[in-house]
């Protein structure tokens, strides 16, 4: 039976939509768990290097994290999941999971852009806050969590969003180790069907949902943060009331 394109986009949506769907979430939780997890892993080799400069004992762990930046930031994550997800069985004899290996990739990678982020979020606060901080006897760990630290997550929260949405597109290219993502799911259904113009359709409008709720949610999130814009006119209601 001879089909026009949205009879095939309706058929589609009917009869794959819980692949589509387990697809979708899968890509979701990668994405999240690997932007968390690249988060923690950027502030911590972020600290280290600005530790460093004050401590020349760590310089050796500088250069370390200075390579890691530089390897994987300089590598796409295609190339980075062929590696480690083949190379941890054939040199080291790991047997990890399609899934867990996307985890381990998704998330050493976004910390080393992380990094860096966190890094130029730091540079941003004036120098005399720190000053101020160690004038009055606060510790390093005090100052960075106190003081430096709510400052800079607000300057560097738009870039830790982009990366969450990079994220989001970028699992696609986990489908070269078998990670049943929404790129894997659509590239197998519209295998069986032979129609890769109407599912990829489908796939694209799921991408762009997914990352045009994030960013609505995102600038939501900043907006509050920052807090009302008119403080004089909150004074002057208050005072009527």
């Amino acid at each position: 039976m001879q089909r026009t394109f949205f009879e095939w986009v309706i058929f589609f949506i009917q009869n794959n939509w819980q692949q589509f769907l387990s697809g979708t979430i899968i890509t979701l939780f990668i994405s999240l768990t690997g932007t968390i997890a690249g988060f923690l892993i950027g502030l911590l080799v972020a600290l280290v290097k600005n530790m460093s400069k004050e401590h020349k004992g760590m310089k050796v762990l500088d250069i370390f994290f200075s390579i890691y930046i530089a390897v994987f930031r300089g590598t796409p994550m295609i190339v980075q999941s062929m590696v480690i997800y083949y190379g941890s069985s054939q040199v080291f004899g790991l047997n990890l999971s399609p899934i867990g290996a996307a985890l381990f990739i998704v998330s050493i990678n976004t910390g080393a852009y992380m990094s860096e982020i966190i890094r130029g979020g730091i540079d941003s606060i004036d120098k005399g806050q720190f000053e101020a901080a160690q004038a009055i006897g606060m510790t390093n760990f005090q100052m960075m969590k106190d003081i430096i630290f709510p400052q800079m997550f607000r300057n560097v929260l738009p870039s830790i969003g982009n990366e969450f949405i990079i994220n989001i597109k970028d699992t696609s290219v986990l489908n070269v180790i078998s990670v049943t993502e929404l790129f894997f799911i659509s590239k197998s259904v519209a295998g069986t069907y032979s129609r890769y113009y109407e599912v990829f359709i489908i796939t694209s409008v799921i991408y762009f949902f997914l990352t045009f709720t994030l960013s609505a949610i995102l600038k939501m999130v900043e907006k509050k943060i920052d807090g009302p814009q008119n403080f004089e006119f909150l004074d002057e209601q208050e005072g009527k009331v």
